[in-house]
């Protein structure tokens, strides 16, 4: 069908229009280009929109109750961004877009006017998503499926925009700027955080305002972690078939305005609600990094609903198929956003300069983040999107971090992108799991894990903390639920338990679900404590999953995208009860603060150092001895032990008296064993500083060549100090 697209709602042109009868006819300029979106200048409203295939473009104002009082054709076309001004516009003012052009979805395009069109640029949405037939751009059942033409109007089921002042004042506001070898990220979710928080007011809940309150703040300090990351925020779509399962999308994965906060998580209404939050995270001295999915939009593939920027210029917006018609789907979602076009560059690298400047967040994590790389011939770490974030003043200096994979050939990249880039690393998640699981033949590549995954980050100068160490996050199992589910249970979630991974790596422990039998409980517990030091004292950036600290469940479903309910907010009476393992968290987060040797900004080599043979980590067996190539490929192999010996440095330079050094024993055995603590020239004795093994007595010296008891499913942590020159019978330099 290669038609210019009729009009069901007859436009109404701005020089003869019949005005609202409450006021008059809105005067409009020629405006400007730049900058894209609704723009106050405090004595009007620029509007620009970029469409280089439409043939006119309608600016729809709305009233307060959501009736449209006009449409005014912008006057000015440059560059393919349709412009103009308003000086009698105001902050406040709603609106929307009705877009002119060919409709031909053989050709790519699928321009229909009668359907009003979310602003790219929107600051602030009003209103929610109504499911109706005539949110979609064809007639829903036709014969022609989606290459028939629907003229209902859509604007009465879908959300505005509302241009806003964004004069704001931070007062003493102040970034945290946390290094990176000192970032300890907790990722959390705005609404699920605060809805059972006993300390929250009860109108903030869920919100902006309730992850300010200072309560929780204080509490996210006290763990000691140094950065809030948030699940999207971008106002997001839920979709129509959790709404009629009596389900939403929880998570967000489904953003319809890359500008806009969701509208849900703002209890006052105003934007100016994130900022505030942001400001008292700040104070707090806790960075807010923003999970954002720029990979796709909530307006699916070709039979979705025209919403936004399928009726602007879906040709440019979208990467097509090579039949025009069909969208390259690398996200799984339906389509997949075109960041080989420079307009949708922008409209990208826009938004994150905005929530870095005006909303003051600190870094991001991209959703999928392979397809923010793809070029045509597929990924490149020298991508548009990739060279313009390591260009860019702001962009350059802020926190980024991968989800390095997507459903596209080639999708999976950890490791594969540039300095100034870090990634998660589900290979470090996957082998903790496994090797803790009491897998044979982990050894090896838990050594690996252990010092900064320098397989996949030492390149071009990366640094280790380029590796995003974690054991779970929002996909999949809590880790609760990691040590009490062999199997997942997602049947809440309608789909017959098909949905989700069923590659867990978990381990039930003997019984599925909760457990009476104290020995279960025991054990279950030990390995939570064993997973958690894992991470916190490997090389790396450590991520924590909220709620892990206080062991909380969402009852073995690790797909909980579409459970906003008591499934997935946190319990907090739950966390009064386990006070025990939040203790153990802050002690092991407190740790890897007090010793650098756990955050190295260098990769750790194992070679003997010049001139002193010094080797900045060594692998031990249980006997004491070095690792050799053997017991390397030993499978049957179940303890190891990691000694960092704090007098080497990575500049190769050594500094003599007071170093610290560090030997940490992992066991995951299913019997007891023993450790023979190793003897090492200029070392004194070991003493411990934390064990999962509860009855090990923390602070306890041991010799060394000493027999260290090892419980079943245990991992002990030690530290040595150097001996002064005396003590080493070399006389000290003082003479005395």
């Amino acid at each position: 069908m290669a038609t210019e697209a009729p009009s069901g709602t007859a436009p109404i042109d701005v020089n003869d229009a019949a005005p609202h009868p409450a006021r008059r006819p809105s005067r409009v300029r020629e405006g400007a280009p730049f900058p894209l979106g609704a723009t106050w200048d405090g004595l009007g409203v620029n509007f620009a929109l970029f469409s280089a295939n439409a043939s006119k473009v309608e600016l729809c104002l709305f009233d307060d109750e959501h009736r449209e009082t006009e449409r005014i054709a912008l006057p000015e076309l440059t560059d393919e961004i349709w412009h103009g001004y308003l000086p009698d516009a105001r902050p406040g003012q709603i609106y929307g877009y009705r877009v002119h052009g060919p409709y031909e979805p053989d050709a790519g395009h699928r321009f229909n006017p009668n359907k009003l069109l979310l602003d790219p640029y929107a600051k602030q949405i009003v209103g929610e998503l109504t499911w109706h037939d005539a949110l979609f751009g064809y007639v829903i059942g036709h014969p022609d499926g989606d290459l028939s033409f629907d003229e209902r109007d859509s604007a009465p089921y879908v959300p505005k925009a509302r241009v806003i002042d964004p004069a704001f004042t931070w007062g003493r506001h102040m970034r945290p700027h946390t290094p990176w070898d000192r970032t300890i990220i907790y990722e959390t979710h705005v609404r699920g955080y605060t809805m059972r928080h006993p300390r929250v007011a009860p109108e903030f809940r869920g919100s902006f305002a309730g992850l300010a309150t200072q309560e929780i703040i204080d509490y996210i300090r006290s763990l000691g972690v140094s950065t809030v990351e948030l699940m999207p925020v971008h106002a997001f779509v839920d979709d129509k078939h959790l709404l009629e399962q009596g389900l939403r999308n929880y998570w967000g994965y489904n953003t319809q305005a890359f500008f806009a906060p969701h509208p849900r998580y703002m209890a006052t209404g105003s934007i100016d609600e994130f900022k505030e939050m942001v400001a008292h995270l700040h104070d707090g001295g806790l960075e807010v990094l923003l999970d954002v999915v720029y990979n796709h939009t909530a307006e699916g593939n070709e039979l979705g609903p025209t919403l936004s920027m399928r009726g602007i210029d879906n040709a440019n917006y979208y990467r097509l198929a090579d039949d025009r018609r069909h969208y390259i789907n690398d996200t799984g979602t339906g389509n997949t956003l075109n960041l080989n076009h420079a307009r949708v560059l922008q409209l990208v690298t826009d938004s994150l300069r905005y929530w870095a400047t005006d909303m003051g967040v600190d870094g991001f994590r991209f959703d999928l983040a392979t397809i923010l790389g793809r070029e045509l011939h597929g990924f490149d770490e020298s991508s548009g999107f990739l060279d313009a974030c390591a260009q860019d003043p702001t962009l350059s200096q802020l926190k980024l971090i991968a989800e390095p994979w997507d459903l596209g050939p080639g999708g999976y990249q950890v490791g594969g992108f540039p300095p100034g880039w870090a990634e998660w690393n589900d290979r470090f998640r996957d082998n903790a799991r496994a090797f803790w699981r009491g897998d044979e033949g982990k050894l090896a590549e838990l050594a690996t894990r252990l010092t900064g995954s320098a397989d996949l980050f030492e390149r071009r100068g990366r640094r280790p903390y380029a590796s995003v160490n974690f054991i779970t996050a929002h996909d999949g199992f809590t880790l609760n639920d990691l040590v009490s589910y062999d199997h997942k249970h997602n049947e809440a979630n309608g789909e017959d338990n098909r949905d989700g991974t069923d590659n867990n790596l978990s381990w039930n422990h003997g019984e599925e679900g909760p457990s009476k039998d104290p020995r279960i409980r025991a054990l279950r517990s030990r390995q939570m404590r064993n997973m958690l030091a894992t991470l916190l004292l490997s090389q790396g950036t450590p991520m924590l999953l909220a709620g892990d600290e206080f062991a909380r469940t969402q009852q073995g479903n690790n797909n909980a995208y579409c459970q906003d309910n008591e499934l997935t907010w946190l319990d907090w009476q739950v966390a009064s009860r386990a006070s025990d393992l939040t203790d153990f968290v802050r002690r092991l987060i407190k740790l890897r603060h007090r010793f650098p040797l756990l955050r190295r900004n260098r990769f750790l080599k194992g070679e003997p150092e010049e001139p002193f043979q010094i080797r900045d980590v060594s692998w031990l067996t249980p006997d004491g001895a070095m690792m050799e190539e053997s017991d390397w490929q030993d499978p049957s192999r179940h303890c190891l032990g990691m000694l960092l010996d704090g007098r080497a440095r990575p500049t190769g330079i050594r500094q003599l008296g007071g170093d610290i050094s560090l030997l940490l024993i992992v066991h995951n055995g299913h019997e007891p064993s023993s450790f023979s603590l190793p003897q090492v020239e200029g070392l004194g004795d070991w003493q411990v500083l934390l064990s999962t093994d509860a009855q090990v007595r923390t602070s306890s010296h041991h010799e060394a060549m000493s027999d260290f008891p090892l419980a079943p499913c245990s991992l002990s942590f030690f530290r040595a100090r150097a001996k002064r020159r005396g003590e080493m019978g070399i006389a000290d330099e003082r003479g005395d």
